[in-house]
């Protein structure tokens, strides 16, 4: 066997089994090996049955004396199986799991963990796991619990995983160190394989920490590494299309920035320093531009296009959805309105138009959402990609921009606020600017956080708002459904929510907005929006970006609780884009002491990237990109909280970059491969 071995050798296990590990991308041993337990169960307590004690979690071993399943009147069927060891007998029952009598012979030895109850006078053992003969995988130790999803149980996984690791213990496979020993011993790490065959199947809670350590270092290492490789192959690299920025280019530039309706923030004025220093360079630029929502980030790319068409070059635009790409139409169009001499187009994959290419060929700014890199659409002179939320767009993209021949200078933008450790981690090979001023003027946005016993009055206040300021509404829901799913059965779906709000606004115009609604009856409810043909829009959180109502001063977000702070923040930046004071108003019922805490935090602060820290520290790395977009995160054992381990790994790179070569190292180079491939979009 070797780590590239298929699942498909697995022995003993069915095709159903190995199709559901590949719907997960786990494709060869090293793939099931990574993936590692959330957390454990404690049965290592092994206990003669005469010693239990009510209220315990044990495992006790012994013989099957009895297996049978009874039947109640209410057709519940108890399967019932009493278990013998040279100390007493037991009762162990399960419920509603005929097929397990078939499994239990007489006379066979079980091991069974679980918790100790009292039922009436009779002490009973509740089960959570057992196994039949004499192995000891899933009772009798700290059980690895593995996430179940696409139909694989947590004990289907242990076992396959438990068959790889005996494989490379009777086979003698050697797993192979990636990193120098020296590295190794200054971090006082784990070894390799020792970390791989303890955090599936550790001896104590010490030595899983210990093994989870080796492996969340491994996995920062080669993140930073990979960074720190494509940094320099892109320094590399020249752009096709050189910028120049002579005295009659930087006039120009002066004089559009004069005529803007608006004064550039001192943050606006540094950033366009440093993107203008990037072009002007034979390097490519590769930087990454965070700013809080309603900062100001399209009028420092607009400029930015501007001096690609002084140089004569075509600029792209791509956004992540239509109404982004239509939102950045509108407002690079609006910019450039006095200029009838730069042509900007618009290209999404709803785009029906015959001439397409020849808009292309005189275009100057084209803007459009992945759509754009279709094999049918041809540019000439590429000086600049601009990319907006869309945080992985890297090599597989630049690739396809290399295909037509074009290598150009690249700025990426979010209004996602991501803490900067994070940021430094997952984009360290992009050069990073921040506008953290906003453009003066605007008013912070009020936030509150209103109890169910309040709501009604809440709406009374709203309606008093549209009929004396003129105010439009955003009211956002979590689902467009009501979920079958228990848990989520309290939160409020857009469209039965819609119903409700027409009963309660019966004088209001109202529209409804969510992703199953087609692109152009999209446009045209954004359109009637903004024209206050609608008073009030019910919406999922596909508003949470690029939509800019200037009218729009209350915000209402449903379900607040199920929200990051970082996306709530993103929806509460959809209103306060004018001078106008604006609200955020947070609906939310059956709150733990904890919840409001977090959004009491959420009202009180209006600075992303202080509210994504929050989060990162008191939910994970998943809650500061929202629901739609935390899977581009991608670590599977890491945690971006651990701000000492990413400062440990950050140095040994740069020891390593400092004294070894990549090429020396194979199975390094060969792992943070995968990572320098991983720095791809999230389509």
């Amino acid at each position: 066997m070797t780590f590239e071995t298929s699942i498909e050798s697995l022995p003993n296990t069915s095709s159903i089994t190995i199709r559901k590990f590949k719907s997960l991308g786990i494709n060869t041993y090293y793939d099931l090996l990574n993936y590692f337990p959330n957390r454990y169960e404690d049965y290592s307590l092994i206990t003669k049955i005469n010693k239990i004690q009510v209220g315990e979690t044990v495992t006790i071993t012994g013989k099957i004396v009895e297996a049978k399943n009874q039947y109640t009147r209410s057709r519940v069927t108890i399967q019932k199986v009493v278990v013998k060891d040279d100390t007493g007998t037991i009762e162990i029952n399960w419920f509603n799991q005929p097929y397990l009598i078939g499994l239990f012979k007489t006379g066979e030895l079980i091991s069974v963990a679980g918790n100790i109850k009292l039922f009436g006078s009779k002490i009973l053992l509740e089960p959570k796991e057992y196994e039949v003969g004499i192995q000891r995988i899933h009772t009798g130790r700290l059980v690895p619990i593995y996430p179940e999803k696409k139909g694989l149980s947590t004990k289907t996984t242990r076992q396959k995983i438990d068959s790889i690791v005996k494989q490379i213990s009777n086979t003698g496979y050697q797993v192979c160190e990636t990193l120098p020993k020296e590295l190794i011993s200054l971090n006082n790490l784990m070894g390799e394989e020792m970390a791989y065959k303890t955090i599936h199947f550790p001896d104590s809670r010490s030595m899983a920490d210990k093994a989870r350590e080796r492996l969340a270092f491994d996995e920062l290492f080669y993140i930073q590494l990979a960074n720190d490789q494509v940094k320099k192959e892109w320094k590399d690299e020249q752009v096709k299309n050189k910028f120049e920025l002579n005295d009659n280019y930087e006039l120009l530039i002066k004089r559009f920035i004069d005529e803007l309706p608006f004064k550039l923030t001192i943050d606006q004025k540094k950033v366009i320093k440093e993107i203008i220093s990037d072009l002007k360079k034979i390097s490519p630029m590769n930087r990454f531009l965070q700013g809080d929502v309603g900062s100001g980030k399209t009028i420092v790319a607009a400029i930015a296009c501007y001096l690609s068409f002084l140089n004569g070059y075509l600029s792209l635009i791509m956004a992540p959805t239509e109404i982004l790409a239509n939102q950045h139409y509108e407002s690079i169009k609006q910019l450039f309105y006095k200029y009838k001499n730069i042509r900007v187009v618009l290209i999404t994959g709803s785009t029906k138009n015959q001439n397409l290419q020849d808009q292309i060929d005189k275009a100057h700014i084209v803007i459009g959402t992945h759509a754009l890199l279709s094999k049918k659409n041809h540019f000439k002179k590429v000086g600049l990609v601009v990319i907006d939320e869309q945080h992985r767009f890297g090599v597989n993209q630049r690739a396809v921009l290399k295909e037509k021949t074009l290598n150009p200078h690249l700025l990426t933008m979010t209004a996602t606020p991501i803490p900067r450790t994070v940021a430094l981690t997952l984009y360290g090979e992009l050069d990073q600017s921040y506008i953290e001023e906003m453009p003066k003027g605007r008013q912070l946005i009020k936030t509150f956080l209103i109890p169910k016993n309040k709501r009604n009055d809440g709406y009374r206040w709203i309606k008093k708002q549209i009929k004396i300021e003129g105010a439009q509404v955003f009211i956002v829901c979590p689902l467009i459904e009501e979920s079958e799913t228990e848990t989520l059965k309290s939160v409020k779906a857009v469209k039965i929510e819609f119903e409700s709000i027409k009963n309660i606004f019966p004088e209001f115009r109202l529209g409804l907005l969510h992703g199953k609604i087609k692109s152009a009856e999209k446009q045209k409810i954004m359109s009637d929006f903004k024209d206050h043909k609608i008073d009030i829009l019910l919406s999922t959180p596909v508003v949470e970006v690029g939509i800019d109502i200037p009218g729009a001063t209350i915000m209402i977000i449903e379900g607040a609780e199920r929200f990051g702070l970082a996306q709530l923040h993103q929806l509460r930046g959809r209103v306060g884009r004018s001078d106008k004071q604006s609200y955020c108003l947070l609906f939310s019922e059956n709150l733990s002491e904890k919840t409001i805490k977090r959004l009491n935090f959420f009202c009180k602060n209006n600075l992303g990237v202080r509210l994504a820290e929050f989060d990162l520290q008191n939910r994970g790395a998943g809650n500061i990109f929202g629901t739609e977009q935390h899977g581009f995160v991608n670590l599977k054992i890491a945690n971006l909280a651990d701000f000492e381990l990413i400062s440990k790994t950050k140095k040994a790179v740069e020891y390593f970059v400092g004294k070894y070569k990549i090429e020396e190292w194979e199975e390094l180079e060969k792992a943070i491969e995968k990572y320098k491939g991983e720095k791809i979009s999230r389509d």
